[in-house]
């Protein structure tokens, strides 16, 4: 059973510290907001991994939501194939979860330093990833961030996945019953999620699997690029060049996975039913376990869908990938250059602060005669003519995004009145915003694109 406990209050986890019945061992990895470190049951004397989060980190960083979902969705899992979550222990300062510990790292060290495994023994690790997804799966669970490095390997050669930082739950659906949150990683995401119109999960999944697939057999992966833009229209497109040397049915396999319609997809029950999927498998036997999590123990609000709420003084947040979708044709150089104002709508970035836009977007506008609006986060602006009943008149909404906490998105969109007015808008707000040199903001975006 899955217990949270409360502990007294510890300034640093050295090691040979006690944790309850846990005595703590070295790093194992250190991240943005904790490390992971070995730990000794010392009833059992069997091997614990133990992730330290500091409660103060997760908030400053936003991500408690994230953390509160990977614990919400590993205390539904029993498979093992799937990295299993024993314990959460909490004090005033840092939550530790008590995980499975695997031995023998992660997949993507194993593909980097001995290269591609042969066909039988890929084909073996691919068995027990779609064992372990599909489980998920059925538990409702769709993990959106699979790819090498979220797959680890024990010393008998076992998989299992670990990392639901990203995970969905069936109560993160919007009403059209579809997932609406652009995630994952670039060179695993699926062609829908990069769409940006509402995706299902588990086709989703099935296609980052595809791509652990393509790798695992043939060494490298099917879509990359170092231009992030080409790269997603390499997905986009689904043209993947699979190497005549491997087996025809593993060719087959990859061809009907990366299909980049999820509509003619291969699901994941078809797939277990494939000739050379079935070679040699061996289905897992998942455990059935009741889980009881003390809320109180980790003060994080519950989630109910994936919109983020947000107060008049703030910017919508949206990441990176969720840019790239907002452009047509993922064409990002209007973000980033001073080009021709299009009729309706146009975007800018810039790196002052969302108050700082705001006050500065107020300020130019209240000069030029616009009556400013305020709501949920957007500013509403209008300018009438009392002598003439479209001349000169403008109602424009402005919304702010927030790419990252030194990089935003400004969006003006004119909703009705005259077009020459509005160019004119635009032009005095480029100006006095100032847009900053495309090359530092990309970097920007690049780097943002890297830690997702």
């Amino acid at each position: 059973m899955v217990i949270m406990t409360k502990l007294g209050e510890k300034k640093n986890e050295r090691e040979g510290m006690r944790l309850g019945k846990y005595e703590l061992g070295r790093t194992l990895g250190e991240g943005n907001f904790g490390k992971v470190k070995i730990a000794r049951n010392t009833d059992s004397d069997q091997p614990y991994a133990v992730k330290i989060i500091d409660k103060n980190k997760i908030i400053d960083l936003n991500i408690t939501n994230q953390i509160k979902r990977e614990i919400a969705t590993l205390k539904l899992l029993r498979h093992p194939n799937v990295v299993r979550l024993y314990e959460v222990l909490a004090s005033k300062a840092k939550i530790y979860m008590v995980l499975e510990y695997v031995n023998g790292g992660e997949l993507f060290h194993i593909i980097a330093s001995k290269g591609k495994l042969t066909e039988r023994e890929g084909r073996k690790v691919f068995q027990q990833m779609i064992d372990g997804v599909s489980y998920c799966h059925t538990r409702g669970v769709f993990h959106r961030d699979l790819k090498l490095e979220n797959v680890l390997v024990d010393n008998k050669g076992n998989i299992k996945i670990t990392d639901f930082g990203l995970s969905a739950l069936p109560q993160h659906l919007r009403a059209d019953g579809l997932l609406h949150t652009t995630c994952g990683s670039p060179n695993y995401v699926a062609p829908e999620v990069l769409a940006n119109k509402g995706y299902h999960g588990a086709t989703s999944d099935t296609w980052s699997c595809g791509v652990i697939l393509y790798v695992i057999l043939v060494g490298y992966l099917p879509f990359d690029d170092r231009n992030i833009v080409v790269l997603y229209q390499k997905i986009l497109k689904g043209d993947v060049q699979i190497p005549a040397w491997l087996s025809p049915g593993a060719r087959n396999m990859i061809k009907r996975i990366l299909d980049p319609n999820p509509e003619t997809r291969i699901t994941m029950a078809e797939i277990k039913e494939d000739p050379w999927f079935k070679k040699g498998y061996i289905p897992a036997n998942p455990e059935d376990e009741d889980v009881y999590v003390d809320n109180e123990a980790f003060p994080i609000r519950e989630e109910t869908n994936e919109v983020e709420q947000r107060n008049s003084g703030s910017a919508t947040l949206i990441n990176a990938f969720q840019l790239i979708g907002m452009s047509s044709c993922l064409d990002l150089s209007g973000f980033f250059e001073k080009e021709e104002i299009s009729e309706r709508k146009i975007r800018f970035a810039s790196k002052l602060s969302v108050k700082d836009l705001n006050e500065r977007i107020e300020d130019t506008v209240t000069e030029m005669g616009f009556i400013v609006q305020k709501k949920n986060g957007k500013l509403k602006l209008m300018r009438e003519n009392k002598s003439h009943k479209t001349l000169g008149c403008l109602s424009v909404a402005v919304e702010v995004f927030e790419i990252s906490p030194s990089l935003y998105v400004v969006e003006l969109r004119k909703s009705y009145g005259d077009g020459s007015v509005y160019k004119q808008l635009c032009k005095k707000l480029l100006n006095d915003l100032g847009v900053p040199p495309k090359q530092e903001l990309m970097s920007e975006l690049s780097s943002q694109l890297e830690d997702i």
